[in-house]
């Protein structure tokens, strides 16, 4: 007589679960954030071949597709009543972060190696970020990375008036995601050493979003008349 073994039955993995899962990409892209702003290597050439720099990076790299599966995961949490607000934020931030990987990508792969034989580049990208432009001309990355935070400040506000219009996430960390956003072309007004500090607001307003992802903390997107993609302000949200 033979018997055969069963597998464990597992459940499916369903909408909720992924949505929850997102949470956890929203902590850790909110930690990430806010961490390392204090201990960032400088802009400048002498760090790019650094073991600092190399760390650091890494974990921005991370940070950046962490936020774009993060940011997800708030949209789709509270589509139904976040409307057109909330997909216009939901699409805008996500591009930001999206067009950001890609020059904390160089930072990272391309740099690094460049930094023997073509520092006039490594100055010019640099410059960016650092307020000391550099007098290669490096085309279109310049205008590019202007766009990035366009997207950044815009997607930034939407997003964050819309998740607080919704009311299915807490209101404070919407508020501070959007307030955060729209404070930061001032940042550009402080010296560069503490410019970084400004982003940490934001950090943390994902991280608390995201523990509300995870926890399911806040009203289920589809309760009291959702669907109708009509959010209303004034509607009952979770502290």
């Amino acid at each position: 007589m033979t018997t055969t073994a069963q597998a464990p039955a597992t459940g499916p993995i369903t909408s909720e679960t992924l949505i929850r899962m997102s949470g956890l990409f929203a902590i850790a892209a909110g930690l990430i954030f806010a961490g390392i702003q204090p201990i960032h290597p400088p802009d400048f050439l002498p760090s790019v071949t650094t073991a600092a720099w190399a760390v650091i990076i890494s974990l921005k790299f991370v940070m950046c597709l962490f936020f774009l599966v993060g940011t997800a995961g708030l949209y789709f949490r509270q589509m139904e009543r976040a409307g057109w607000l909330g997909l216009a934020g939901f699409v805008l931030f996500s591009l930001s972060w999206w067009l950001q990987t890609g020059y904390v990508f160089t930072d990272l792969f391309v740099l690094p190696p460049l930094a023997p034989v073509a520092p006039e580049f490594i100055d010019s990208f640099l410059g960016i970020v650092n307020g000391a432009p550099g007098a290669l001309e490096i085309g279109a990355i310049v205008p590019v990375y202007g766009v990035v935070g366009l997207l950044y400040l815009t997607g930034g506000i939407l997003l964050g008036v819309a998740t607080l219009r919704a009311g299915v996430l807490p209101r404070v960390p919407s508020i501070l995601l959007a307030v955060t956003a729209l404070l930061t072309p001032s940042a550009a007004l402080l010296p560069h050493q503490i410019q970084r500090l400004a982003a940490i607001p934001m950090g943390v307003a994902y991280v608390w979003l995201g523990i509300a992802l995870w926890s399911r903390s806040g009203k289920r997107a589809g309760e009291h008349g959702a669907g109708n993609g009509m959010p209303q302000l004034g509607r009952a949200v979770a502290e």
